[in-house]
């Protein structure tokens, strides 16, 4: 009995370790996956960190608006175009996220979804095509190297386009193979084409409403409200959360369909075609490692990886904001003028030299009228004149000058040399005409015994050290869309004067401005969105700057209206008297 209850002790310590070593056992890769995934939202969010901070350190705002222009420029071809870019990129491999997001920034919701949704699927069906007509052998070798597609082929050969539904809603295999793969295998070209359409509108929402939110955020669309803001936020939410649910759901039935029709648990179980017989056959050649073992190399290699792109995106981002002044302006010239904070850099003494701008002051009396249109040709045959002037203000005492006659010198030098650049040219149809290295950039005009481009002389010379973004409707580049070219020459004792007289002006004109108080919607011309920094830097936001000059815009802000706001078209054509119009 004793030997007995001995045994049974035994027994007991023995079964007891046995559960102790199994809960060890369980609970270690418990504990180490737990570890990893924290590690993994850890390298999320600094990945996501990372990315803002690059949002805030570049141009992006820039990028984008110079975009919606060139896109807005080409009226009626703008979608055709972007529809054209999504085809062209989802045959090419070329990831088509970018393109989603700026069709949801530019276009909106709406007309967003409808340019993806036609150009995805345009090029799946031309990839398809392309896989089972033109270029079968080639995407075979492709199909061979992936793991999941001799599952997905038999499933598809008794599923049909349930399966095709199915994938285009799963991630187990990437948006741009997936289109050729299907060319290999037996759905019909009718049932895939509709089938992918149909499943790939959620993802499509998704991204499109992303990059709508992503437009409003950097400022490429329209200021917006508290309220709208809340709005958007929570319908992004709600997409998010209904794709990931819907993907989901996808996955499971994916694969129950694929186990069903398989007869595999799942896509890692592939069979392989033998080439000399052409039947199904599983590879046994190497035992499968061990489920639990399999599973914390996967999860420890997607930690390595998560980690690895965290501390890129850091270095990165780290770099763009130390560097983001010398990157900036190496962009400037793609995405439109830098972006610079305003300060008044010169003191604004009323003693001291002045600069003789009589000689403009005759040329603009001459050859431009009250509603700023030019005569180039009468300034081209009096070209001796604007001669004398330009040479006179290379020799002005720049550095002796107080505030407001540096800032007058500056406009009449950026104008009267526009009017030189132009009739060196003419005839022209625009200045945009003109060569590029003879424009803006080009290194010539000298002004109190410097030499500056144009460029220079406005996002160098004049934002930077005077805060005053009334200058943007001073300085005239030649076109129909600019301000109009005032026929006075600017003059330091009267500057301010003649700034407001000049904004007021603009504000006035449906060219430049226009407010629909019924609809609560506001037009401003494109200057504002070009130098939007500038003029929410004196006000808050363009619309607090227009309204200042609007009493209309005024009174319906003071009244809590949120109006939207869009912009005018620019017209680039020569501001000469031949393209004179109402303005």
């Amino acid at each position: 009995m004793a030997i007995e209850m001995e045994n049974d002790k035994a027994s007991s310590i023995g079964s007891t370790f046995e559960r102790r070593s199994e809960t060890t056992d369980a609970s270690g890769p418990a504990s180490s996956a737990r570890i990893h995934s924290i590690i993994r939202w850890i390298s999320v969010i600094l990945i996501l960190g990372s990315i803002l901070m690059i949002f805030r350190s570049l141009p992006f705002d820039q990028a984008m608006s110079a975009m919606k222009t060139w896109i807005a420029g080409l009226g009626f071809w703008g979608p055709v175009v972007l529809t054209l870019m999504y085809i062209v990129a989802t045959v090419l491999f070329v990831p088509g996220t970018i393109l989603t997001l700026v069709a949801g920034a530019i276009f909106g919701l709406g007309v967003g979804t409808v340019i993806v949704s036609i150009g995805s699927t345009i090029g799946a069906s031309l990839a398809f095509l392309i896989a089972r007509y033109a270029a079968r052998d080639r995407v075979a070798k492709l199909a061979a190297g992936n793991r999941h597609f001799g599952a997905i082929d038999r499933a598809i050969g008794e599923g049909g386009w349930k399966i095709v539904g199915l994938l285009r809603l799963s991630p187990a295999i990437p948006f741009n193979l997936q289109n050729y793969l299907y060319g290999l295998t037996p759905v019909a070209f009718g049932p895939y084409v509709l089938t992918s359409w149909v499943a790939m509108l959620p993802g499509t929402f998704l991204y499109v409403y992303l990059g709508h939110v992503t437009g409003a955020a950097i400022g490429a669309d329209r200021e917006r409200s508290t309220a709208e803001w809340a709005m958007l936020a929570v319908g992004l939410l709600a997409t998010v959360v209904v794709t990931v649910y819907v993907t989901r759901m996808a996955n499971s039935k994916l694969k129950e369909q694929v186990s069903d029709e398989t007869g595999t648990e799942s896509f890692a179980n592939d069979a392989t075609r033998d080439e000399s017989s052409g039947e199904a056959s599983l590879e046994t050649s190497e035992p499968r490692p061990n489920g639990n073992n399999a599973s914390n190399l996967s999860g420890q290699t997607r930690t390595v990886l998560f980690v690895s792109i965290a501390i890129v995106m850091l270095a990165v981002a780290t770099y763009v904001r130390v560097h983001a002044e010398t990157i900036e302006k190496s962009l400037s010239g793609w995405f439109g003028p830098p972006r610079v904070e305003m300060t008044e850099k010169y003191s604004a003494v009323t003693s001291g030299p002045t600069v003789d701008h009589s000689q403009l002051n005759t040329l603009l009396q001459t050859y431009v009228n009250d509603d700023g249109w030019v005569d180039y040709e009468g300034v081209q045959k009096d070209e001796a004149k604007l001669n004398e002037y330009l040479e006179q203000i290379a020799r002005a005492p720049f550095a002796d000058l107080g505030r407001n006659e540096k800032l007058a010198l500056l406009i009449n030098a950026y104008n009267a040399s526009t009017l030189k650049l132009v009739i060196e040219n003419l005839p022209v149809e625009s200045i945009r005409d003109i060569a590029e290295s003879q424009r803006w950039d080009a290194v010539r005009w000298k002004v109190g015994g410097q030499t500056w481009s144009l460029n220079q002389i406005e996002h160098e010379q004049i934002r930077p050290n005077f805060a005053e973004p009334r200058i943007h409707f001073a300085l005239v580049c030649a076109a129909v869309g600019c301000p109009p070219l005032r026929n006075t020459a600017y003059q330091g004792e009267r500057i301010a004067e003649q700034l407001q007289q000049q904004t007021e002006y603009v504000h006035r004109h449906a060219t430049w401005f226009e407010f629909e108080s019924d609809e609560s919607r506001l037009r401003l011309t494109r200057l504002y969105d070009w130098y939007r920094g500038d003029f929410k830097q004196a006000e808050g936001s363009v619309t607090n700057f227009a309204a200042k000059y609007s009493s209309e815009l005024r009174e319906a802000m003071e009244a809590e209206q949120s109006p939207t706001l869009d912009w005018l078209p620019y017209d680039w054509r020569l501001n000469g008297l031949n393209n004179q119009q109402p303005r």
